[in-house]
C-alpha cells in the first residue's frame, strides 16, 4: 500500500480523495494555484505544494509542475479526480517513467478510449453494441452523404476528439448536412486542435445511461449497475440517478455482464463508465470515461462500496474488495450538481460565499468544497458542490431530496439550487418519464 498520494485535483473531488486517504492511513498531499492557497482541499491535506498562477494551464494543467511537488514530497502516487489530467494519456505514462502510480487505467487505455472512433471500434470489437454510423472519420461532404444515406436521418455529426457537446451538430435531411458537417468541422478545430468528424444514427428520444465498471488490471472486473444521466442541457449533465427508472433487472444484468466480461478482455484496472444512449430496450455505446465520473456518489450509495478507495486498493496491487455477487443493489439514490450560475443563462456567477450551510439527516451527502467567507474564483469550472441523497426506493429518495434542498444555504452568489426545487415540482421527473432532450425543452418552456 502507498505511504504518500498526491492529488491532482481541487474542489470537492480533491477532498473526496483526502478523505479516502485519511481512512486508510495514508498522508494526502494537495496542489493548488495561487488563487486557491486558501481552499478547503489545501487546508484539510496533510501537507500541499504550490504548483503555479490561477490559470489551470499554468497550474493544475501543468504536468511538470505536478511531478516535481511528487518528487518534493516523496508521493509514490497520483490520483487525478476527474477533468483537468484525469484522462490524459501523455501525463499518465510521464508518471509511469517517473516511476510513480498514476492511480487510472493505463495510458494505452486511456489513449484507445480517448479516441472516440478507436473507443467505438474497441467497443465494437468486444462485444458491446454501437450506434449504427460510419466507419471511422468522414473525410469529406461527399462521403458524408453517403454515409448519412446508408444509415439514415435524421443524423449527428460529432468531433473524433471531441467532448461537452462542442464539434456536434445534428442534420434531419441532406440539406441541413453541408451546412452541420462543416460547422461540426470548424467547431471541432477551433475546439480540438482537431477537425475530424465522424456520422452517427441520430436517436430521436433517448436516455443517457451509463455503466459503472470496475477492474484489477489482471483479467478479472465487475459492474456497479446503471445510472441514468438523462437531464441534461448542451450535454451537460446536472441531475443523476441510481439504479435507472426504466432499467429493468434483466436488462442490467445482460449489459453489465456484457460490459464487464469486455473490460476484463484487455486487462482494464480501476474504475471505469460505459455509456450509451439507451431506447427502445436497446443498448447505444457513445464511450468511455476512463476515470471517475462526477456523479460516482449515487452508485456508491446503493452498494454500499467506496470506489476512491477501491481504486487505491487495485493501483497498489491488492485484490479488489469485492466480487460481482457482492454487489446487490439496496434502494435508490439521487444527485444534483450544484453550480454557482445564474438561471436561466447559467452563466457563471463566481464570488464571495457569505453563509454555507450543508443540509444533514438520515440518507444525505453534501460533496462540497465550500465554507463561509470563501470566495469562489472564475478561473475553473462553475461546478461548486454534489448534493446526493438515499432512499429505500425512488419517491423516498425524492422526499429527502426535496427536504434536503430546503435545508441547504449558500449565501452571496447565484446557484442552480432554485433549478431542482422547480424540477421536483414536475410530473415528468416526480415519474421518471424524461429523456436527454427533455430539460432543455423544459428550460426552453418556463423562461419563454
Amino acid at each position: 500500500m502507498f505511504d504518500k498520494i498526491l492529488i491532482a485535483n481541487r474542489g470537492e473531488i480533491a477532498l473526496r480523495v483526502i478523505r479516502a486517504c485519511r481512512e486508510m492511513g495514508i498522508t494526502s498531499v494537495a496542489v493548488h494555484s495561487t488563487a486557491d492557497a486558501d481552499a478547503m482541499h489545501v487546508r484539510m491535506a496533510d501537507e500541499s505544494v504550490c504548483i503555479g498562477p490561477a490559470p489551470s494551464s499554468e497550474s493544475y494543467l501543468n504536468k511538470a509542475a505536478i511531478i516535481s511537488a511528487c518528487e518534493i514530497t516523496g508521493a509514490q502516487a497520483v490520483h487525478p479526480g476527474y477533468g483537468f489530467l484525469s484522462e490524459n494519456a501523455s501525463f499518465a505514462q510521464a508518471l509511469e517513467d517517473h516511476s510513480i502510480t498514476f492511480i487510472g487505467p493505463s495510458a494505452e487505455h486511456i489513449r484507445i478510449m480517448g479516441d472516440k472512433i478507436t473507443a467505438k471500434e474497441t467497443a465494437k470489437a468486444l462485444g458491446i453494441p454501437v450506434v449504427p454510423g460510419s466507419d471511422g472519420g468522414v473525410p469529406d461532404f461527399e462521403t458524408a452523404l453517403k454515409v448519412a444515406a446508408e444509415i439514415g436521418y435524421p443524423v449527428i455529426i460529432k468531433a473524433t476528439a471531441g467532448g461537452g457537446g462542442r464539434g456536434m451538430k445534428v442534420a434531419k435531411s441532406p440539406e441541413e448536412l453541408e451546412i452541420a458537417f462543416r460547422t461540426a468541422r470548424s467547431e471541432a478545430k477551433a475546439a480540438f486542435g482537431n477537425d475530424e468528424v465522424y456520422i452517427e444514427k441520430y436517436l430521436q428520444k433517448p436516455r443517457h445511461i451509463e455503466i459503472q465498471v470496475f477492474g484489477d488490471g489482471r483479467g478479472k472486473a465487475v459492474h456497479l449497475g446503471e445510472r441514468d444521466c438523462s437531464l441534461q442541457r448542451r450535454h451537460q449533465k446536472v441531475f443523476e440517478e441510481a439504479p435507472g427508472p426504466v432499467i429493468t433487472p434483466d436488462m442490467r444484468a445482460r449489459i453489465g455482464r456484457i460490459c464487464a466480461e469486455a473490460v476484463a478482455k484487455i486487462n482494464y484496472i480501476g474504475a471505469g463508465t460505459i455509456e450509451f444512449l439507451y431506447e427502445d430496450g436497446e443498448f447505444y455505446f457513445i464511450e468511455m470515461n476512463t476515470r471517475l465520473q462526477v456523479e460516482h456518489p449515487v452508485t456508491e450509495a446503493i452498494f454500499g462500496v467506496d470506489l476512491v478507495r477501491e481504486q487505491i486498493r487495485v493501483a497498489s496491487g491488492m485484490d479488489m474488495s469485492f466480487t460481482q455477487d457482492d454487489l446487490v443493489i439496496n434502494g435508490h439514490a439521487i444527485e444534483v450538481r450544484i453550480n454557482a450560475e445564474k438561471i436561466p443563462e447559467f452563466a457563471p456567477r463566481p464570488g464571495k460565499v457569505k453563509v454555507f450551510h450543508a443540509p444533514g439527516g438520515l440518507g444525505v451527502r453534501m460533496d462540497s468544497a465550500l465554507y463561509g467567507g470563501y470566495s469562489i474564483p472564475p478561473y475553473y469550472d462553475s461546478l461548486i458542490g454534489k448534493l446526493i441523497v438515499h432512499g429505500r426506493d425512488r419517491p423516498e429518495a425524492l422526499a429527502r431530496l426535496n427536504r434536503a434542498l430546503g435545508e441547504l444555504v449558500i449565501d452571496g452568489v447565484e446557484t442552480t439550487i432554485p433549478l431542482f426545487h422547480a424540477l421536483l415540482a414536475d410530473s415528468d421527473i416526480q415519474t421518471g418519464d424524461y429523456n436527454i432532450h427533455w430539460l432543455e425543452k423544459w428550460l426552453a418552456k418556463k423562461f419563454a
